[in-house]
């Protein structure tokens, strides 16, 4: 059904809400905003590029802290890099909980670490931190694993012979055989048509949710969840993950070995059989299959995306990856293998991985939270459960700590000295208590992926530098990168 179908459904359900029952009254005092309709909300003063637009505009007008009515709730949207870190580090606790996506609501329903609250969300990620921290000892470590999937990158590259390539999904094999042979305990070999389905359909679900048309379920969930759209496709694609899940974890139940569990599943299914005479365990099948779920997700698309925008970067910037280059020469040379020890001493390339992140900003509205008591904050009074938006971008593009924000310089985290210079305003993975569980993991890979493609090869485009677009394909919950066509030349060994 079209898009513009389904939102006139939904104003004349709104409509017919209009006649038995006027807006609902919020308890407490929220910070301002525009005026909302009942039902309707603050639909009329949305900007129709989206979201993101919609807040950037309203923020000139309320400021920092405002409240949005995405339909019939309030939303408070908390801009720029002071604000996020006053309320999600020194007010921690209370802006805590975990908001709803709409359209992942049906396959979640509050389990898994991601969409988890309460007592649930903190033994989830209690249990995942260790056993993600922990796995690999006595194995091989997780630097050896990232390091050992970049060769395989390299040979998959090495393939193209210095063709015109296009890195979608090699850049999501190598991530995503990171976070398998974690969870999973393999990897998988970058044609396995298996494995290929797995990722488009992490791909598409991730398009899916930052389209427009998912933005419009956002504020309308209950009434188009009973109408075709793309919340329906994303349940499907997620279906289908799900089921891949299940059978993995059957598959480890019946090989499992107590004195040598193998990886994050393993793991798990022993600590179901410790706690299976505790009927308020949050250690049961439902929270295993979805929080593998959000790790695997999580763990290909956001790293493989930040992948695809760096080298669309540097393609862009040809200096920049000339400067990359020379420090790789410099620190690491042709004959040794990229390690994470080499960060220290590669501050320029270290600035690289930042900016990139930091320009990308792949999570412009962050995830949502919700706060967990009646909480005051900067003269209000937000009360419990009130859902808050962290707008990233507005950190990542902070003028009080980037200078120049809208553009591409690497020199945003050097000091006069040329030494890495850290931000409070740099937040890719949020702060607080919700921050990503898999920054670490995340920054391993972005390092050691970039130095060792980059001491294999030269990259160079059709377009020319100054033609490249870094207009993203959509922008919504996520900034989805365009697609575009890299060669990679090998690089010659003297």
């Amino acid at each position: 059904m079209e898009l513009s179908v389904l939102l006139l459904l939904a104003l004349l359900m709104g409509l017919l809400v209009l006649l038995f029952r006027g807006h609902p009254k919020a308890h407490g005092h929220l910070p301002p905003g525009p005026h909302p309709l009942p039902y309707l909300g603050n639909l009329l003063q949305m900007n129709r590029k989206g979201l993101v637009k919609s807040i950037l505009q309203l923020r000139e007008k309320y400021g920092d802290v405002f409240t949005v009515y995405l339909g019939p709730r309030p939303v408070v949207m908390l801009c720029g890099a002071d604000t996020i870190q006053e309320a999600l580090v020194d007010q921690a606790e209370a802006f805590s909980g975990r908001g709803p996506i709409a359209s992942m609501d049906a396959v979640f329903q509050g389990y898994g670490l991601s969409f988890a609250n309460g007592e649930r969300w903190k033994v989830l990620r209690r249990f995942t931190l260790a056993t993600m921290r922990d796995f690999g000892m006595g194995k091989r470590s997780l630097e050896e694993r990232i390091q050992e999937e970049a060769q395989c990158l390299v040979e998959e590259l090495r393939k193209s012979r210095g063709g015109l390539v296009d890195p979608l999904f090699l850049f999501q094999s190598a991530t995503a055989n990171i976070i398998c042979s974690t969870v999973f305990g393999k990897r998988f070999d970058y044609k396995d048509h298996q494995f290929l389905r797995l990722l488009d359909l992490i791909y598409q679900t991730f398009e899916h949710m930052s389209s427009f048309s998912s933005q419009v379920f956002e504020l309308y969930s209950s009434i188009l969840k009973h109408f075709p759209g793309t919340h329906r496709e994303i349940y499907k694609n997620l279906q289908e993950i799900i089921t891949f899940i299940g059978h993995s974890v059957e598959k480890h139940h019946e090989t499992l070995d107590p004195s040598a569990p193998r990886d994050f599943i393993d793991a798990y299914l022993l600590r179901m059989e410790k706690d299976k005479s505790d009927p308020h365990t949050e250690f049961h099948l439902q929270n295993l299959i979805l929080t593998s779920l959000s790790l695997f997700f999580a763990g290909t698309e956001t790293t493989s995306t930040t992948l695809r925008y760096g080298f669309l970067f540097l393609l862009k910037h040809p200096h920049v990856t000339e400067r990359v280059h020379k420090e790789i020469e410099q620190v690491i040379g042709t004959h040794h293998q990229p390690a994470l020890d080499h960060r220290t001493k590669m501050p320029y390339t270290e600035a690289v991985m930042c900016e990139i992140q930091r320009f990308s900003d792949l999570a412009p509205i962050g995830v949502p939270h919700v706060v967990t008591k009646d909480t005051h904050f900067r003269g209000f009074i937000i009360p419990k459960n009130t859902e808050i938006y962290p707008i990233l971008s507005t950190a990542l593009h902070d003028p009080h700590h980037f200078e120049n924000p809208d553009t591409f310089n690497p020199d945003h985290f050097l000091d006069a000295m040329g030494a890495l210079k850290r931000s409070e305003a740099f937040m890719p993975f949020s702060i607080g208590k919700r921050i990503c569980l898999g920054e670490g993991i995340a920054r391993a890979e972005l390092f050691l992926f970039f130095t060792t493609i980059l001491q294999n090869f030269s990259i160079s485009s059709p377009v020319a530098p100054e033609d490249i677009d870094l207009t993203p394909q959509k922008m919504g919950l996520s900034r989805i990168p365009p697609t575009y066509q890299v060669c990679f030349l090998p690089r010659t060994v003297e």
